[in-house]
């Protein structure tokens, strides 16, 4: 892996799937799970085995079904889960098994009614277990956001010793501001021993609205992996939206960082995840929200008529969206009119455009928006009334 290519690991499939009211079957999650493999993510979360038998199921035909991306199944660092992970990915052609333990002060003392030095030890044993199985195995440190970051090491450094591949660092509750997570990453690559032989990744909750920027600053500091999911869905306020990072990504070049992406498809995905779980997207959700291309205000308007980079950074067809989109209201001014109206057939004049423009805004300031067919109904009172000779 060169250094500047950063691994998107999709875990829509099961961090995605823990939002109330938006569970899967496994026809849903084999669509879905064909899907991001086309699209080109590096690993695929199928699921965590042990949870269900329609879990299981879901892993081991997912397992079956991906041809390029790594399946990864979630575990506790206990045994018995990682036996059954294994079963289910026993057919999978890039076998992860993701293992791990809560490492912060909370979860030691009220989730496991553990000490620190005993926590090392679990995630130590469940490393070295899971690698009797599989050789590539992600080890999460579950709240490393709040986790002391020298403990931290210690624990990462034990799981690099037992033979993981990839450490993940969670920042399960969203708690982490960017420059503290990013220094949290940097801090692990210069005091774990032999960091230099895993990938680092990025586990971020939005819980403060931060999970973009968390992940981004990770990256920035060392990181090269980043765990994410399509629409930022995940438990409470959501996750890294796999969307943003890429987008992100493509956008600023001088990072030197890149993906293997296809983002033509990311929209179509968009669609197919918030159908299939119901989960509706927010209109101003980045780059595959309804209004992310979307202008209605006439000085918007005017300059992405004239030209669209002047309110856009993001050609549209670029993730998928056919076009920008002038959506009249109001707010709009005379050039948004003139465009919509040659769009639809008609040619006017200066003239005739003033006129038109007076009837439009008595008729758009008693409604949200004007629609096409109401744009027909204004031409028509327009003629009727003969103000368009």
């Amino acid at each position: 892996m060169s250094n500047g290519k950063i691994e998107i690991f999709d875990t829509t499939l099961r961090d995605g799937e823990q939002v109330p009211g938006c569970k899967l079957n496994t026809t849903q999650k084999l669509k879905i799970a064909d899907k991001l493999d086309s699209l080109g993510v590096d690993v695929i979360e199928a699921g965590f085995p042990v949870s269900s038998p329609g879990d299981f199921k879901s892993v081991k035909e997912i397992s079956r079904l991906v041809k390029n991306a790594s399946v990864c199944a979630l575990t506790r660092a206990v045994k018995k889960d990682i036996e059954v992970a294994a079963e289910a990915l026993k057919h999978a052609r890039r076998p992860r098994i993701h293992t791990g333990i809560g490492t912060s002060d909370s979860h030691i003392k009220y989730k496991f009614n553990s000490t620190r030095e005993e926590i090392i030890v679990r995630a130590r044993e469940a490393v070295s277990y899971a690698k009797n199985f599989v050789d590539d195995v992600e080890f999460y440190a579950e709240d490393a956001g709040r986790t002391d970051n020298e403990y931290l090491a210690r624990v990462c450094t034990a799981a690099v010793e037992a033979g993981a591949t990839v450490l993940n660092i969670p920042d399960t509750t969203g708690y982490c501001l960017p420059e503290e997570y990013g220094k949290k990453i940097k801090y692990l690559k210069d005091h774990v021993k032999d960091i230099e032989k895993v990938t680092i990744s990025c586990h971020c909750h939005n819980d403060l609205g931060l999970a973009t920027a968390n992940a981004i600053a990770g990256i920035m500091n060392g990181a090269r992996q980043i765990e994410c999911t399509i629409n930022g869905i995940g438990e409470r306020a959501g996750n890294t939206a796999l969307e943003e990072v890429v987008m992100i990504l493509r956008q600023h070049p001088t990072l030197n960082l890149h993906t293997n992406i296809q983002p033509k498809l990311l929209y179509a995905l968009s669609n197919l995840v918030s159908r299939e779980m119901g989960m509706f997207v927010q209109p101003n959700k980045a780059i595959v929200g309804a209004n992310a291309f979307a202008h209605s205000s006439g000085i918007h308007q005017d300059g992405v008529i004239k030209n669209r980079e002047t309110y856009e950074i993001i050609d549209p067809a670029d993730v998928g969206v056919t076009e920008s989109a002038i959506v009249l209201t109001a707010r709009s001014g005379r050039a948004a009119l003139a465009y919509k109206a040659k769009k639809m057939g008609y040619e006017l004049t200066k003239l005739q455009l003033d006129i038109v423009y007076a009837e439009f805004l008595s008729y758009a300031d008693h409604r949200k928006e004007v629609a096409d067919t109401d744009l027909h109904e204004i031409m028509s009172i327009s003629f009727k009334n003969r103000a368009i000779a």
